[in-house]
């Protein structure tokens, strides 16, 4: 069963529904992206999970620091978990000593020496802000025992996220054969810190930190743009991977993320990135017409202890379009099986929304039961089988 409704209009972010069909005006299309000077690109909507712009996005590049915004991401779950506090006190070890460490010398460093006592928390600053491979090294240690085994928990949740072209070798991000990642791959991993570990996040807008009366800057120069509400997340460059850029920002409820890899200078990777996301705040819109808590439409179910099931999307239905089009959206559900039958469960897929503008489809949802609907008692199921029967008779006049 397939039901055509259309959003007329949008307030406070939700539609108001209306269930008529109608063909859809022609939607003006956002201009083509900027020419960005790097190896790949890609641009995404947090909310939606959409590409605006891509270029060379699945190319295994190496990541160089980017690699610290899964280190980032594996802290920020140790703590959320209470596997670690931010408070605990780590021992630095010799292995995380740019003298004794000669991969480390020449590189970012917060400059640790052996027998130290940091807490966490100053360590992550080290990492998050100064890009210190020696925080990266001596937290790694603190989180997993090992560097080794802190790889390994890097590329579990590399699995985890479905990062399909992503495999890490070091803590840091430092050149080594067979490390690799992509720009769609540094994308959603990014999407995935700023939407699993907040707190974590937060850290990745701080301008300097100061260890040691050793005063350093985040080198994500974007967090000082007057053009752009920047506010994360990370810089990445060595002499095999060129000049990469992660950055994410906001523009009212509206969050975008930028990926340049492989920029030929410093300056050129935030020139682009500032380009990218100018583009997509300029020409496209974030809208959410359906909202999970929204009944999108209300079913006859049979069998069940209650006759009627609320239907929505799983989740937000978060969507990218171009600006001023949101009038121009429109939407169908079908139901994947009817008639609907008990027992239902809360969220348990029964069909799909589409979402369309000029007739072409941009997104589509599951629509699922908003309750559990369980399954009615003998007589009740044998009336209700009554009632089909006749219901298939009439032609639904006893629905």
């Amino acid at each position: 069963m397939k039901i055509k409704m259309r959003f007329p209009r949008l307030q406070a972010g939700i539609a108001s529904l209306i269930f008529v069909t109608v063909l859809p005006a022609v939607a003006e299309q956002a201009p083509p992206a900027p020419q960005i000077d790097a190896k790949a690109y890609i641009l995404m909507d947090f909310h939606s999970g959409q590409v605006l712009a891509e270029s060379q996005a699945d190319e295994r590049l190496d990541p160089a620091s980017l690699t610290k915004i899964m280190a980032s991401y594996v802290i920020g779950q140790a703590v959320k978990a209470g596997k670690i506090k931010t408070t605990d006190v780590v021992t630095v070890g010799k292995d995380a000593w740019a003298t004794g460490n000669p991969a480390l010398r020449g590189s970012s460093l917060m400059f640790l020496k052996p027998g130290d006592q940091i807490a966490v928390s100053e360590l992550n600053k080290g990492i998050v802000i100064q890009s210190g491979n020696d925080a990266s090294i001596a937290l790694a240690d603190y989180v997993a025992g090992s560097q080794d085994a802190f790889v390994g928990l890097m590329n579990q949740y590399v699995k985890a996220l479905g990062l399909t072209n992503t495999h890490f070798l070091t803590v840091h991000g430092l050149d080594a054969e067979g490390q690799y990642s992509t720009a769609r791959d540094m994308a959603l991993l990014s999407r995935a810190l700023i939407r699993d570990v907040p707190d974590e996040y937060a850290l990745h807008k701080e301008k300097s930190f100061t260890f040691n009366n050793i005063r350093q800057m985040n080198r994500n120069r974007l967090l000082w743009s007057s053009n752009l509400v920047v506010d994360g997340v990370k810089t990445g460059h060595t002499s095999g991977a060129g000049h990469n850029l992660v950055a994410s920002a906001t523009q009212g409820e509206m969050r975008l993320i930028s990926v340049v890899l492989g920029a030929p200078t410093d300056a050129i990777r935030f020139r682009e990135s500032e380009k990218l996301l100018t583009w997509g705040f300029r020409f496209y819109d974030t809208v959410t017409p359906v909202r999970s808590d929204t009944v999108l439409t209300t079913q006859r179910v049979w069998f069940g202890e209650s006759s009627q099931a609320r239907l929505s999307v799983a989740e937000d239905a978060a969507l990218s379009i171009p600006k001023g089009q949101s009038k121009n959206l429109r939407a169908s559900y079908t139901i994947s099986s009817t008639p609907l039958t008990a027992p239902l469960k809360k969220g348990q897929a029964v069909g799909t929304v589409d979402f369309q503008l000029e007739g072409k489809s941009i997104a589509q949802r599951p629509l699922v039961a908003m309750d559990d609907v369980p399954e009615a008692g003998f007589f009740s199921r044998m009336w209700d089988a009554v009632l089909m029967r006749l219901n298939q008779w009439f032609g639904g006049l006893l629905g």
